[in-house]
């Protein structure tokens, strides 16, 4: 067996853009089109030794902003206790290596864990039952007893490719039993579900801190909201750069040339509750609109009382010297000589 440990950061590249290749290996039957509106860059790739384990580690950049890396090492018997406590040791020190400080405190990235299983007796199904304990403990990184309920409920999402060949999902982690050890597409489909993942949880931490933005900027303390047309811009100008990532995100999955993998990937999003975050992040734009053109109403009301006090002022200038020169006229006021 093997396990492939998956981890996702962002990670903008401001430098020149490289050539970006293709999702060659997304689909088991070769589709008549490219399904996925991925730009992805292959960042490098190496092999170091950890308490006896051969990690093999690729990085690539998805989209010129998240960084996605996939570290495949063999294991013996990924169900025994003094395996799991090595391998959440190694999953620490891979986070440590890869991911950057800023991101491990503020936990903006990803990290899932599939098992690759080549053999399955006598079906995947069967083989599933027999060991669902230690599934369920794999897949969920504990030692807990899980009752019956729990465990159908982390074993239950399973989408078959044939007899043989099946892949269990779940939101924190999944099993691939593949006899031909054909692994590939199945793991590019959770590296991209994955991915959208973070980008929605990118998108919604963005709106929070232009909201924060707006906090600070229009409601400090206690003091009455003050605009200026130069910050409004910049909100706008922020709020448009979200929305076209929001787009972006959304439009980057037009999947999928074949039966199998768009069946899986629907299980994948409703395990990552990836429609959840979407409609989650849509609501946070669309209240983040009415903010931002209430704030624009704000503006044009206080011009407009700004406007008429000016108004005001110059009519009552003019009265002062309309009475002055009645009064001048009149004979009341004397202007001595020079």
């Amino acid at each position: 067996m093997e396990i492939c440990y998956l981890l996702a950061f962002p990670d903008a590249d401001s430098r020149k853009p490289q050539a970006a290749e293709q999702l060659k290996e997304l689909l088991k039957d070769a589709p008549y089109f490219q399904p996925v509106d991925i730009d992805l860059v292959t960042l490098g790739e190496e092999t170091f030794l950890f308490e006896g384990y051969a990690v093999n580690v690729v990085r690539h950049r998805y989209d010129d902003c998240v960084q996605m890396i996939e570290c495949r090492y063999r294991i013996s018997d990924p169900f025994a206790a003094p395996v799991l406590q090595t391998r959440v040791s190694l999953h620490n020190v891979l986070q440590s290596r890869y991911i950057p400080e800023a991101h491990r405190r503020s936990g903006l990235f990803e990290e899932y864990t599939i098992l690759l299983v080549q053999g399955a007796a006598p079906t995947p199904d069967k083989w599933i039952e027999k060991n669902a304990l230690g599934l369920a403990n794999f897949i969920r990184s504990q030692r807990d007893v899980f009752d019956k309920e729990e465990m159908n409920e982390i074993l239950g999402s399973r989408t078959r490719y044939s007899a043989d060949e099946l892949t269990l999902v779940d939101w924190e982690g999944a099993v691939i039993i593949a006899p031909n050890a054909d692994y590939r597409s199945d793991i590019a489909l959770l590296k991209i579900g994955n991915y959208q993942l973070l980008r929605y949880r990118m998108l919604d931490q963005s709106i929070e801190d232009l909201l924060d933005k707006i906090n600070d900027s229009f409601f400090e303390k206690s003091r009455r909201p003050r605009a200026t047309r130069g910050m409004i811009r910049q909100i706008a100008e922020h709020r448009l750069e979200v929305m076209l990532d929001f787009e972006r995100a959304e439009q980057s999955l037009l999947l999928i040339g074949d039966w199998y993998t768009a069946k899986l990937y629907e299980s994948i999003q409703s395990e990552l509750y990836l429609n959840d975050w979407k409609q989650t992040v849509r609501g946070k734009l669309d209240s983040l609109e009415n903010i931002v053109q209430t704030i624009k109403d704000n503006l044009a009301v206080s011009w407009e009382n700004l406007l008429d006090r000016i108004q005001l002022a110059l009519w009552i200038v003019m009265l002062v010297g309309y009475l002055y020169l009645y009064f001048l006229d009149a004979g009341w006021i004397v202007i001595p000589p020079k």
